[in-house]
């Protein structure tokens, strides 16, 4: 027994000597080993702790490992060909296998998870079980769950309609399961009409029994035995439960008031291990222990190691040198000089761990300013242009996000703001700054230096959402408010001579008309104006006159004096030129908002506004539409104010810098940078390359900086000041211990999601960034559906989507024109390769590109076949969507005999009010109409919509043709509405069910919404392109009173859409809402009235 103890002991002291890995991800346990995710890859390790073996190694990532009933095949989900899919390997390693290629939604942001998860096993082991989009549409936007044989062949559904986690009871005859699916959501605590519930489903009759419910989640089911094991947050942390479904008895098995028990899995006999605080631990069913996995992964550290990165794709700014030699771009977090032609591309500030940005020339061409947040928080900085010293910090103290900062013409002195709309005014040779001005409400980002640096010119919001012109004086230390709050007016910029002062106002009030209703749009509101400084100043543009030209004696002796300086002009040749005096400016203040004369050209969408010498800048672009380009590309104009002609400089532009001295502009066209001369009809740019834009990066460094910039956006946007009563700083404290754990940059997203959860609030967002993903595969869909005829060993088609031909988005390629393909047909080969049963025709019809050849025939062989060829689709989601949108419309009509309309909204953007505007018009003379927003996305047009449904009759026409009445106003709905909502409706999908009711519009009928209210903004890439969304802007009653967020909003008739009657081809919400304006339209008819007698008016 000792022998055996100090054998233990010796096996265990260099175990322990080695450090204990953590963020071990997704784990899964069988036989004494776990499985589990490190930084993209499978390891395997002992169930004691130890040493972890690497079982892949890919750029892209393997995930959600699963052991087989026997142990001897690992499931997961991999990103081998770009999207991901279902595998499988041996357990002892090996080559993996595909088994799943319908081709994957994504890339998902991580709020999504993954598509293609993989979740199990059925208890036999001959197939694996995971959770897909694969027959997700605008009503169902909820996965289901799937198995597909080892064997291969193509995937079966489960018969539940929707679907997140789910596990099979050990005689597969049931499965624990939740109809829904938010497994990745980053908010804890939540209690919205989204939590999941878990279910016992009987598979043959779809009973369901529900598995200890609450307000919160329950989550990560397992089927022990006879018994059910979960995760739920019920009493604010995840903690591991068990429920008994023979006398419904909960009990909690874990504690935890710090970490969560995350991603918990089984081996469906005792063992549990899950994610705690970055480790893993084991939870024995039986004895009930629960204890930790040290377990230390020999990993390389490929995604962690220093290395370079080219930088060109993270371009966030740009500007020139004074003369337009060199270009200044920001990228990838550092700053660089570029030259426009010859030399080196030279990076001023090479800093791993800082995000330096919003990078200025000086005017004397010496320095860049910049800000950085290499100290910790935003800052501005000083560098040498050349980069031959260390960079200087101007501010110290500052603690909010900063923008771009300004030089004076003098070089004496730079103005810049922060997110709070504080504008400063910073000494560069004291390094002392000073506050100026605030705006508010919003930021500001327009400041301009007159030309003699003296002023400073400026927009700031008024309450009424308007923007006015102010004017500080450096001199007098005082800010002139130069417009009202009237119009809006914004971007001021000052004429080099400083006579006027240039600026673009939204004052054309002509309106462009809809053509789907008797209203009106604003476009092409802005016009250009210019305040004249001077009490006597110069009128820009006095009346043009034709006059003939007389020389006088004094203009005959100048050319001639004209003659003799030119010769003396010759001899100073090679001499020094006088330095350049900047022009004195003077502001008559009074009266100055009445000096404004229009720039004479018509309203358009003016923005971008710069002034140089003899020209105005800006940048025209065409109406904006919403969900597709405008008819015009925005395109850089150039104004000869001389001439008085506007023309095109540069097609198609981003964005563009103007040098300082006027002369150059540097452009953004695409992915290219070009510089121009700035005159009228300039030619011959100069392109800039960018291909020398790299950084030497050492990740982990770049991975704390984003923690740290994630961490203070939070801060400085959050949407209320009380961070929902949390401490903050003591929450990014208690995740920032974990940072030097993080391997891959995915780490990092899970790490700052559950940071930012931690506040308990809906669309705290994580994002993007850069790690390394395959190129996705194309698959060349055909719209249609296959099932395999297992008698003769081939597929057939089951289904063919019929699709809209009046609308490409709903383009179905086998139900298109001359394409001879029809349900029950056997697919025998996909451009000529034979399909045969335990193959997947997905994969034959993967990079598969216009057009795709399908042999078919009735009968299941070549004899007699025909080839049908058909244009693909790449996505089928739209397919889907539609033909569940005509199966309710449909549905509705069939109901109430014609007289009830129906449209469903996806989402409160493009796609929402693209449905909208297409189907409530064409409906608006029903009797009732039923507005579906279930699974509804969320976005920004509802208010467009509740004005719409909102109109009231106020009267009719009649006129000499026909005896229908014409409303008044035109487009009015007159009859009862329902609003039908589910879990799933989310966002601005939320606030509309609200506000269809406040507005007294009709009843909500189905399920409690989504909750989540907050409005976010992203303030910019991180340094390395990810992304960060903060809800910056919560929803309020007209009594400023919180509403909706967190909860959802209740149904006025609430009504499940439970398994069993989806499957039996009911829909009871659908069906609810019908019932109800058919019993309204009863009760309360609304019909126009008839025909009057006609007048009489002899009398």
């Amino acid at each position: 027994m000792r022998r055996w103890a100090l054998f233990f002991a010796l096996w265990l002291l260099p175990h322990l000597l080695l450090a204990q890995t953590k963020l071990l991800r997704f784990p899964d346990v069988y036989g004494g080993e776990v499985v589990f995710c490190y930084a993209g890859d499978l390891w395997k390790a002992p169930a004691g702790g130890g040493l972890a073996v690497r079982l892949t190694a890919h750029p892209g990532q393997e995930l959600f490992p699963k052991f087989s009933p026997d142990g001897k095949w690992i499931a997961f989900t991999g990103q081998y060909d770009g999207d991901e899919q279902v595998y499988v390997i041996p357990s002892q390693g090996g080559e993996p296998k595909q088994l799943t290629y319908y081709p994957a939604k994504g890339p998902l942001a991580p709020r999504h998870g993954y598509d293609n998860q993989v979740y199990g096993w059925t208890p036999d082991g001959s197939a694996v079980l995971f959770r897909s989009f694969m027959d997700a549409d605008g009503g169902r936007t909820e996965t289901a769950l799937y198995t597909v044989k080892l064997t291969g062949g193509l995937p079966e559904k489960l018969p539940m309609p929707t679907a997140g986690a789910g596990d099979f009871s050990p005689d597969a005859k049931k499965m624990v399961y939740s109809p829904l699916f938010r497994d990745f959501r980053t908010w804890k605590r939540y209690e919205g009409g989204w939590a999941q519930d878990l279910y016992i489903v009987d598979l043959a009759s779809l009973a369901l029994t529900p598995v200890s419910p609450t307000k919160r989640t329950e989550r990560d089911p397992m089927w022990i035995g006879d018994k059910v094991y979960f995760v739920s947050d019920r009493d604010g942390t995840l903690n591991l439960y068990s429920f008994d479904p023979r006398n419904q008895n909960t009990e909690q098995l874990t504690h935890s008031k710090t970490w969560d028990v995350r991603w918990a899995s089984s081996d469906n006999r005792r063992f549990i291990v899950y994610e705690f605080g970055g480790e893993l631990r084991l939870f024995d069913t039986q004895t009930k222990e629960d204890r930790a996995i040290p377990i230390t992964v020999p990993d390389d550290g490929l995604a962690a190691r220093p290395s370079w990165y080219r930088a060109d794709k993270n371009v966030e700014d740009f500007a020139l040198s004074p003369a337009g030699e060199r270009a200044l771009f920001v990228a990838r977090g550092d700053i660089f000089t570029v030259p426009v032609e010859k030399g080196p591309t030279r990076n001023l500030t090479q800093s791993s761990g800082a995000h330096d940005k919003w990078a200025r020339w000086s005017p004397d061409g010496k320095y860049v300013a910049f800000v950085s947040d290499a100290d910790g928080e935003e800052n501005i900085y000083l560098v040498a242009q050349d980069g031959s010293e260390k960079p200087v910090q101007l501010t110290k103290g500052l603690t909010a996000m900063l923008y771009a900062p300004e030089w004076s013409p003098t070089g004496t002195h730079l103005a810049f703001a922060d997110k709070d709309g504080k504008v400063y005014l910073l000494d560069v040779a004291k390094k002392t700054y000073e506050l100026i001005a605030q705006d508010e409400r919003s930021r500001v980002q327009d400041y301009s230096f007159s030309p003699d640096g003296q002023f400073l010119a400026f927009s700031l919001s008024d309450a009424n959402e308007n923007r006015s012109i102010y004017i500080y004086s450096l001199a007098e230390k005082k800010l002139h408010r130069v417009t009202d709050e009237l119009f809006d007016e914004w971007e001021p910029v000052w004429d080099p001579e400083g006579n006027y002062l240039y600026f673009l106002s939204d004052r054309e009030f002509t309106p462009q008309i809809s053509q789907v209703e008797w209203n009106f749009a604003g476009n092409r509101m802005t016009r250009l104006y210019a305040l004249v400084l001077k009490k006597d100043g110069k009128h820009p543009f006095p009346p043009e006159s034709d006059e003939v030209k007389v020389e006088s004696e004094k203009q005959k002796n100048e050319a001639e004096a004209g003659g003799e300086k030119e010769a003396d002009k010759q001899g100073e040749k090679g001499k020094a030129k006088p330095e350049k005096k900047l022009p004195t400016v003077v502001v008559d203040f009074e009266g100055l908002g009445q000096r404004v004369v229009p720039v004479p050209l018509e309203g358009e969408n003016y923005g971008g506004l710069a002034a140089v010498k003899g020209y105005l800048l800006y940048i025209k672009r065409g109406a904006p539409f919403y969900g597709r380009d405008s008819y015009a590309k925005p395109g850089l104009y150039i104004y000869d104010l001389k001439k008085r002609e506007e023309s095109l400089l540069v097609g198609e532009v981003g964005s563009y810098a103007v040098s300082a001295d006027g002369k150059k502009v540097l452009v953004q066209q695409g992915k290219a940078y070009k510089v121009y001369d700035v005159k009228p009809q300039a030619k011959d740019p100069k392109t800039v390359s960018t291909a020398d834009l790299k950084v030497y990066r050492v990740p982990q460094e770049e991975w704390a900086e984003i923690f740290r910039e994630v961490w203070r956006r939070y801060r400085d946007f959050f949407y209320v000041r009380n961070m929902h009563g949390y401490d903050w700083k003591a929450i990014g404290q208690q995740y920032e211990k974990l940072l030097p754990y993080v391997k891959h940059r995915s780490d990092l997203n899970y790490l700052l999601g559950e940071m930012v959860s931690e506040l308990n609030v809906g669309h705290a967002y994580i994002q993007g960034g850069d790690f390394e993903i395959p190129e996705r595969p194309q698959v060349a869909l055909p719209g249609a559906r296959f099932a395999l005829d297992e008698k003769a060993g081939r597929y057939r088609i089951a289904k063919i989507f019929t699709g809209d031909p009046f609308d490409d988005k709903y383009r179905a390629p086998l139900s298109e024109v001359g394409v001879d393909a029809r349900v029950g047909d056997y697919v025998l080969a996909v451009d000529g390769v034979e399909l045969k049963a335990h193959d997947n025709i997905y994969r034959l019809l993967q990079h598969k590109k216009d057009p795709v050849t399908l042999t078919l025939n009735s009968k299941p062989s070549f004899e007699g076949a025909r080839k049908v060829t058909y244009k693909p689709i790449f996505d089928e989601s739209n397919l889907l969507y539609y033909e569940w949108v005509k199966e309710n419309r449909e549905k509705v009509a069939a109901l109430s005999g014609g007289r009830i309309g129906y449209l469903h909204i996806p989402d409160m953007g493009a796609d929402g009010i693209y449905e909208f505007i297409k189907w409530y018009y064409p409906q608006i003379r029903k009797e009732g109409l039923v507005i579906d927003v279930r699974s509804n996305g969320g976005g920004n047009v509802s208010q467009w919509i509740i004005e719409r449904l909102d109109n009231k009759l106020l009267g009719t026409r009649f006129g000499n043709r026909g005896d229908q009445a014409r409303t008044y106003p035109y487009t009015v709905f007159y009859g009862h509405m329902a609003c039908l909502l589910n879990q799933t409706s989310a966002s601005d999908g939320d606030i509309f069910p609200h506000m269809f009711r406040k507005a007294g519009l009709g009843p909500l009928i189905g399920k409690r919404s989504w909750g989540g209210v907050v409005g976010i903004s992203s303030h910019g890439p991180l340094i390395d392109g990810g992304q960060v969304f903060v809800p910056e802007q919560g929803t309020n009653d007209v009594d400023g009173s919180w509403v909706i967020e967190g909860h959802g909003v209740d149904p006025d008739i609430e009504v499940d859409n439970d398994p069993a009657s989806v499957i039996a081809g009911r829909d009871n919400q659908l069906e609810r809402a019908v019932a109800y304006l058919l019993e309204k339209i009863e009760k309360e008819p609304r019909k126009l009235p008839q025909r009057p007698p006609d007048p009489v008016k002899t009398k």
